[in-house]
């Protein structure tokens, strides 16, 4: 599965917590989303951001910081039930339950378990979760 076809999947399944996902559809939408992010904090740092510059001894130090990101804001909005529901997809491939992404909450080793589990093969063959992704596409 390509780049654009993930993310018009994920999208499409907004909130589609049943079935299958494979890990090239998984990956492509997290690239998409913290790539978007990343793109939307430059936009709303550099519209809405202050900029100050303090001159001591010769010295120059630049700062730039803001408190008001509408942009990103919005965005991870429109992306925080997407990311979960093709993050329980994903689990599903794995043949794990979705309610293992609330391993999430355990601070670091919930995280670092999630994504070596997230980058894990998926079942080959039909699980308990549905038919493989793979195969039927």
């Amino acid at each position: 599965m390509g780049f654009a076809e993930a993310v018009k999947t994920c999208l499409s399944k907004y909130v589609t917590f049943s079935g299958r996902a494979p890990r090239s559809e998984f990956w492509w939408f997290v690239l998409f989303a913290y790539g978007l992010g990343i793109v939307f904090s430059i936009v709303d740092l550099s519209l809405f951001g202050e900029t100050t510059t303090i001159a001591t001894d010769g010295t120059a130090s630049v700062s730039s910081e803001t408190d008001f990101a509408p942009f990103t804001s919005i965005f991870g909005l429109a992306v925080v039930l997407p990311y979960i529901s093709v993050s329980v997809r994903r689990l599903h491939d794995t043949d794990r339950s979705g309610w293992w992404y609330w391993l999430g909450l355990i601070p670091l080793i919930g995280v670092i378990v999630l994504i070596v589990w997230f980058a894990t093969k998926g079942t080959a063959g039909p699980n308990r979760f549905g038919e493989d992704p793979l195969n039927t596409a």
